[in-house]
């Protein structure tokens, strides 16, 4: 369980740094509600990591060994495209604009989720 949460707050301050980008957004009243939001869409983003994106990785494996593992890239950003279409079905207020954006987006979670994965604890 404790893993669990830490990953859910690793994703989440992922996707805060993210946020950054211009063409990223993550809208609310408060602080509180924003910071609800993000823990929600962090949540979204690591079920769609769980469920989504080994089948995805599998099904473009031959990619996977013809691009040398930059296909990875692609599959990130699209990643973040189905979470911010899942947020906008939840009625989250969370919003990646473009495929070009997703593409830094998910480089740059990738890059501090694997930071805050290193710096957090995880044990159970």
């Amino acid at each position: 369980m404790k893993n669990f949460v830490v990953k859910t707050l690793a994703n989440a301050g992922a996707l805060g740094v993210a946020l950054w980008l211009p063409n990223i957004t993550l809208t609310g009243e408060s602080i509180g509600k924003k910071a609800l939001t993000l823990i929600l869409v962090a949540l979204v983003f690591g079920l769609v990591n769980f469920l989504v994106k080994p089948i995805v990785k599998l099904l473009t494996l031959p990619l996977f060994i013809l691009t040398l593992g930059l296909i990875t890239l692609v599959v990130n950003a699209l990643m973040l495209l189905l979470t911010s279409w899942l947020a906008e079905q939840f009625d989250l207020s969370f919003h990646v604009e473009g495929f070009w954006t997703a593409v830094l987006g998910g480089l740059i979670i990738s890059v501090v989720s694997w930071a805050l994965n290193i710096v957090l604890p995880d044990g159970d």
